[in-house]
């Protein structure tokens, strides 16, 4: 069965932070017991030489022997540590042992120290060591030590790390909860974009793109994502938009000569008009403009499928320029416009005939949307390792809403599609697909009023 992502994220995240608080635990209590134990041994060794040297201290060198009293008292102070001891002479003669002095005080002490290792879950058994009584080099006797092994908690000792135990449990216990709500809320706060993006993809699969992702997550992906989102959103509904204005334009196009050569021959075949070569010259332009139409579309889908066969050679983009503007200088003569070329040669490798019919489109343009007495100017130049044809015209120009758009199939500012102010708006489409198949890209700069800037950049090589 399929989990949500969000149940996953937060079971990866409790199982990982659960884990971790785990670990820490088991690590923090095997490390902090060990050296407890540690430091325990330490203090028994250190306990017995303290009892060894404290019965030297206690040697009564001009009487040659211990207090009998003294003795008995060191002895009573070790059994209540936990220490049994049996002290000897030099000569190997008992002078005080604890169990002949109060068994049953021993065998509580034993008992009590068995019973809380046995609570610790620390198993041992009583162990005994015989020291040397010496003082000055000289040994006056041996003492014999007993106690548990390899080594015994004191009553504080044991509430000690039963107390840290519990402490390091209840935090253990505390860190699984928080461990538990952060994972969660993370869990949730990761996913909450995540499934409203899936929401609006849903809705966008639908038909509707006004959704918008309009949260500010704190993480880079995440606010990548949603903006990603916004940008298909935004491109799916001026894509509908475009197919839309496509279907319009395209019935525009062919109805307006269809209608025009279908009133002529009716009028011809009722006998309304007599079929004048004139009349039949007016049929044929437009069946013309027909043929003009079909021929830029099956240019641009050969284009755009990549079958378009690219003749590579050297080509100097400067002769190119010259050719165009050679080309098409009689119409911009009749609008006495001036045309202004500047630049160098730079050989690039491109198609040089698709390439001028790259740039007599852009000259067109500017010609025809150039006011009389306007100005055009063309530049050749190199840069980085490319070559780059500028045209600009000081001409109506084109309203910044339209520019992201002025590429696109059928596409023309001119929503009323006269014929006097523009052809088909297939043109810059063909421009646009041609400069990319070489490897280049074309750019526009605009503003009403003020006239539009096209950069062709094509690659050396």
């Amino acid at each position: 069965m399929l989990r949500s992502i969000r149940a996953q994220l937060s079971l990866s995240i409790m199982l990982i932070l659960l884990l971790t608080v785990a670990l820490i635990s088991v690590l923090s209590n095997w490390i902090i017991n060990n050296e407890f134990e540690d430091y325990i041994t330490r203090q028994e060794h250190q306990r017995s030489e303290s009892i060894v040297t404290d019965l030297g201290n206690r040697y009564d060198s001009l009487k040659g022997g211990w207090d009998h009293n003294l003795l008995h008292t060191i002895g009573m102070y070790s059994l209540y540590d936990g220490y049994l001891l049996k002290i000897y002479s030099i000569d190997g003669t008992l002078l005080w042992d604890a169990e002949n002095h109060d068994m049953s005080l021993c065998g509580q002490i034993m008992g009590e120290i068995s019973t809380r290792m046995s609570q610790a879950k620390k198993h041992g058994d009583f162990v005994t060591n015989t020291y040397d009584i010496i003082r000055s080099g000289t040994k006056l006797g041996s003492v014999s030590i007993r106690y548990y092994g390899p080594f015994f908690f004191t009553e504080n000792d044991y509430l000690f790390i039963n107390t840290l135990n519990t402490v390091l449990l209840a935090v253990a216990l505390l860190s699984t909860g928080v461990a538990v709500i952060a994972g969660g809320l993370l869990a949730r706060r990761i996913t909450q974009p995540v499934v409203k993006t899936a929401y609006i993809a849903t809705q966008i699969a639908q038909g509707n793109y006004n959704l918008r992702f309009d949260s500010t997550p704190n993480a880079k992906e995440l606010e990548e994502m949603g903006r990603a989102m916004n940008h298909l959103t935004q491109a799916l509904s001026d894509q509908e938009s475009l197919r839309k204005r496509l279907t319009s334009d395209v019935a525009h196009e062919l109805r307006t000569p269809l209608s025009a050569v279908g009133s002529y021959l009716e009028a011809m075949t009722e006998g309304l008009w007599e079929a004048t070569p004139e009349r039949l010259q007016s049929c044929h332009e437009e069946i013309k403009r027909l043929g003009v139409l079909v021929a830029d579309l099956e240019r641009l889908a050969k284009i755009e499928d990549g079958n378009l066969q690219l003749n590579m050679a050297n080509t100097d983009l400067f002769e190119i320029v010259q050719t165009a503007v050679h080309n098409l200088e009689p119409k911009a003569m009749k609008k006495e416009l001036s045309l202004f070329i500047e630049g160098d040669p730079v050989i690039v490798e491109a198609d040089r005939e698709r390439m001028i019919q790259v740039v007599m489109n852009l000259l067109s343009n500017a010609i025809l949307y150039t006011q009389m007495h306007g100005h055009i100017r063309m530049k050749v130049w190199k840069d980085h390792q490319a070559g780059l044809i500028r045209v600009e015209d000081d001409g109506i120009g084109i309203a910044e809403d339209e520019l992201p758009f002025i590429f696109e199939r059928f596409y023309r500012t001119d929503k009323s599609r006269n014929r006097k102010t523009g052809g088909t708006g297939i043109g810059l489409t063909i421009a646009k697909s041609i400069v990319e198949a070489h490897g280049g890209k074309i750019e526009v700069t605009s503003a009403v009023g003020m006239g539009s800037c096209f950069t062709v950049t094509l690659p050396e090589k």
